[in-house]
């Protein structure tokens, strides 16, 4: 902030300061008046004293809101602008209609302000629709303004601004809003200056908890969602300027690992010198939980192994470490496939965490005993049951590790904003989770806290994915039918004749996995989604096929004018964008609209968003090809005339359209 700022901050702060001060002062004398009305010590003829300090206490009141409003924006708005970014132009119509209704309105306390993006050019380009609300609140005051009084009279209070064109009143009562031309090319202009740059944001601490395997347990299509999801989350964080912890909460601690350890031992008992031969661990642990079923001393030798595992038994603990590598290896091939960064922090590492949450929780009284257990709620009142922190046999259970999980996240790690990516089913675990972290002190008003919720996978017989024999579908065998079906698409289209064997292999990779994440990036997270290859790899409609092809098409435009990235950077210091054709200027605004988009899935951590933006990018661009040229050439394809203007404008769509991609984790190529 800068010193205009904080000087400004400082009038405001004393002005607040003094305002409070003179209703403390009123109120005590109103209070007096009342009583001595009450005790009949004043006459009610005096009434008129009272109502002139009432009235003159709600216009201190009104005052003090105005000029905590005023702080308060000073304080949350960024930074003055940026030169080197794109401006988010929702955020500056809030602000300046902000500005201009609390002028046009004194008498109303804290207005509303709706701006809307306009679904009709000959509207505008936004809405400001505050002037119905106004009126009604005007309405219930008992004064009658109608709609398009409001609306002009808030036009009359909006300053001159370099983003707006023009307005007008339309309807009734709708302010129109159009975006000025000289604005739009600033703006996109920077992305030749300075690249596509995040909109700026204060740095926080995010730990996102994603992804979630278990040892010894295949990762199968249910880890798919919390995994895509939970990249794309941390993905635009980390483009924005977070530092982002990303997590793998991985199952790697528990009582199957009595019986994995004890099935190891037994049937390879030279472990401990010679690597056991368990890379097929889905088999194995179907072997050992099939004995643990059948066998009653197995089942009691198992039970003893756990305890053994927990009391730190050398041999007990090679055991475990070398089927947590072979599973650790085993996810690693899906992760390095899908280009997913994580750092594994299974269940294990919280253990000793888990003692001193315990403690903790009885020394301050919040356990309570329920048939042998120890449980806490979060709130009695909401329906929720308690959260079972110590079982009846003292041991235990997932809600403990998490109490101890988000513990470690507040006070260890730092965490400003915790993350957790899990299917829907978990929600109400979750409610209580930060229900009781906040009865206890550790999540408070400074720390945001957000559950990212998912729907489960269906077959396109609309019943949960499965194999065709009922097993759950394995993750790696999705991705190499992916890679399958991709290649397959790619030679359908001829691409094996013009591709070298190295672009066509980035292409088929390209497709394959930037499908399957995209299909499921697409749908509103919270609801279900049906998995369909065929849907998947359509190159019509909003799919990643399409978006592929259209990032490669946009990028082979300034390839067919012969111009590289040196030229282009070149075009961009002597040339402007070109913004004069109806459609050229239509997708500019789609592109102008990048720091709002963010913004939107930085609110409600809501992927899909992201993916109709993109979608719209490419759809938009497609109507500016189809009516401007950008390379014209004669009978006998002789380049006649390059409009670098265009180029300059496609280029700025390839530059932002790639941006989208990367945070979706797609991986565009230069050729397809």
């Amino acid at each position: 902030m800068g010193l205009i700022d904080e000087t400004v901050t400082t009038f405001y702060d004393k002005e607040a300061s003094f305002a409070e001060d003179q209703i403390k002062s009123l109120k005590k004398q109103i209070t007096q008046l009342q009583q001595n009305i009450k005790n009949k010590t004043v006459d009610t003829s005096q009434n008129t004293e009272l109502q002139k300090l009432v009235t003159e206490n709600t216009k201190l009141k009104h005052r003090l809101t105005i000029l905590k409003r005023a702080i308060s924006n000073l304080s949350h708005s960024h930074t003055p602008r940026d030169p080197t970014r794109m401006q988010n132009i929702q955020e500056i119509l809030d602000e300046i209609f902000g500005t201009a209704i609390s002028s046009a309105c004194p008498d109303i306390t804290d207005p509303p302000v709706v701006i809307t993006l306009s679904n009709n050019a000959k509207f505008g380009d936004y809405q400001c629709n505050s002037a119905m609300q106004i009126s009604n609140v005007y309405k219930q005051l008992g004064k009658k303004v109608s709609p398009r009084d409001v609306a002009n009279k808030i036009i009359e209070n909006v300053n001159p601004h370099e983003l707006i064109e023009k307005l007008e009143v339309a309807g009734p009562g709708f302010i129109n809003v159009f975006v000025s031309k000289s604005f739009g090319l600033r703006n996109l202009t920077t992305i030749f200056t300075h690249g596509v740059r995040p909109p700026p944001y204060k740095k926080l601490r995010v730990v996102v908890d994603l992804s979630s395997p278990n040892i010894a347990k295949e990762m199968h299509v249910g880890h798919l969602r919390s995994t895509i999801i939970g990249d794309t989350v941390c993905r635009l964080l980390e483009y924005l300027g977070h530092d982002v912890l990303r997590i793998n909460h991985i199952g790697d601690w528990g009582t199957q690992f009595g019986m994995l350890i004890v099935h190891l031992q037994e049937k390879f008992p030279d472990y401990l010198t010679k690597a056991p031969p368990i890379s097929d661990l889905q088999a194995f642990y179907k072997e050992s939980k099939k004995r643990f079923d059948e066998d009653e001393d197995f089942k009691k030798r198992a039970y003893a192994g756990v305890v053994k595992l927990q009391s730190g038994d050398p041999n007990f603990i090679k055991a475990w470490q070398l089927i947590c590598d072979v599973s650790r290896k085993e996810f690693q091939v899906i992760y390095d496939r899908l280009d997913i960064k994580l750092i594994e922090r299974g269940e294990s590492f919280y253990q000793s965490r888990m003692n001193e949450i315990v403690k903790e929780l009885e020394d301050g009284g919040y356990l309570e005993e329920d048939e042998g257990r120890k449980v806490m709620w979060g709130d009695k009142n909401d329906g929720n049951i308690p959260f079972t922190v110590v079982k009846s046999d003292g041991g235990y259970t997932y809600d403990t590790s998490d109490l101890a999980t988000i513990k470690q996240r507040i006070v260890e790690e730092k965490g400003e904003w915790l993350i957790y990516v899990t299917d829907a089913g978990q929600g109400s675990h979750f409610h209580i989770l930060f229900q009781i972290a906040r009865k206890i002190g550790l999540l408070t008003d400074n720390i945001r806290v957000d559950h990212v919720p998912f729907g489960v996978v269906l077959g396109e017989d609309k019943k949960k994915f499965k194999t065709r024999s009922g097993d759950t579908v394995r993750l790696i065998d999705l991705l190499e039918e992916g890679l399958k079906r991709a290649l397959d698409k790619l030679k359908e289209k001829g691409r094996d004749q013009v591709l070298t064997p190295e672009e066509l292999k980035q292409a088929q990779e390209s497709i394959a996995y930037g499908c399957i994440k995209y299909a499921d990036l697409s749908h509103n997270r919270h609801h279900e989604y049906v998995f369909s290859f065929d849907k998947m790899l359509e190159d019509k409609g909003n799919t990643a096929v399409y978006l592929l092809y259209a990032y490669t098409r946009i990028k082979s435009i300034a390839r067919t004018a012969n111009f590289d990235d040196k030229k282009i950077e070149e075009v961009a210091k002597n040339h402007t964008i070109s913004l004069d054709h109806e459609k050229e200027w239509k997708l500019a605004k789609v592109l102008l609209r990048f720091p709002e988009e963010l913004d939107k899935v930085t609110k409600d951590l809501c992927p899909h968003h992201l993916c109709e933006y993109v979608y719209e990018i490419a759809t938009t661009f497609t109507e500016f090809y189809d009516s401007c040229y950008c390379v014209e050439k004669d009978s006998s394809g002789d380049i006649v005339k390059v409009n670098h203007g265009r180029i300059l404008l496609a280029e700025a769509t390839a530059r932002v359209m790639e941006k989208c991609l990367n945070i979706l984790g797609l991986k565009p190529v230069a050729k397809m």
